[in-house]
């Protein structure tokens, strides 16, 4: 499923549907139809979100189904990003099945350095150029200003200590800092393991203070696309 198409589910999610009702145990009951105990199971990760080890929660990505066939970003979102990119190094942090890097790298063949980085890499992704690394976002195993720019679409939501993440990103980045998330607001019952929310671009500025004076924070369709320029 293409990343708009869940947007538009989304839209009648989470502003067509009553909180009332998102919240309640009829929707658990109606969402258990399609995703079985994994509904519950995902309620009750968030709960516990602040407590899990790093098998448990490792455990309940890799059992969690993929919703979207090769990226989890727009054709938009994808675009804004390609003509983004500063410098010739880009690291993909949470760069998943590589999606976005392979497009980066047709859209900026020029690039001469291409990594991605997520917390478990698939044994059987091929490097074809790129190199990709099994580590934590909140621990990246590089010097700081290692990249020209640091991509991280669709984590920041993930991860409990998000300003930690967000801090490694920032160490990381020579020249520029691209993140996207989703714009979405916290129900009990979710289609995701997300722990993090942010319904209005104002409610991710917050989470990147302090927020550099050389920033951009809008909407693109139902996600938030932030881009910040580091100082030199």
């Amino acid at each position: 499923m293409r990343r708009e198409m869940t947007n538009r589910i989304r839209f009648v999610l989470e502003d067509i549907v009553p909180p009332a009702l998102r919240d309640s145990g009829l929707f658990r009951a109606a969402a258990s139809m399609a995703w079985g105990n994994h509904i519950g199971d995902l309620a009750r990760f968030r709960e516990r979100a602040a407590f899990l080890t790093d098998e448990e929660y490792e455990a309940l990505y890799r059992k969690h189904p993929r919703v979207h066939e090769d990226t989890d970003n727009s054709e938009a979102c994808i675009a804004a990003i390609t003509a983004d990119i500063l410098g010739d190094s880009v690291v993909d942090v949470g760069c998943g099945t590589g999606a976005l890097l392979r497009r980066i790298r047709a859209a900026r063949p020029g690039l001469a350095r291409m990594t991605g980085v997520d917390f478990v890499i698939d044994p059987g992704l091929a490097d074809d150029g790129i190199n990709y690394i099994a580590e934590k976002v909140e621990a990246l195993p590089f010097p700081d200003k290692a990249f020209d720019t640091v991509i991280c679409t669709h984590v920041i939501e993930h991860i409990v200590d998000y300003r930690a993440a967000i801090a490694e990103l920032r160490r990381v980045a020579r020249r520029r800092l691209i993140i996207v998330v989703p714009r979405e607001r916290e129900y009990r019952y979710t289609f995701n393991p997300h722990v993090n929310f942010f319904p209005y671009t104002h409610s991710f500025l917050r989470a990147m203070m302090p927020v550099p004076e050389s920033h951009a924070c809008r909407n693109i369709g139902r996600d938030i696309y932030y881009r910040e320029d580091l100082a030199p």
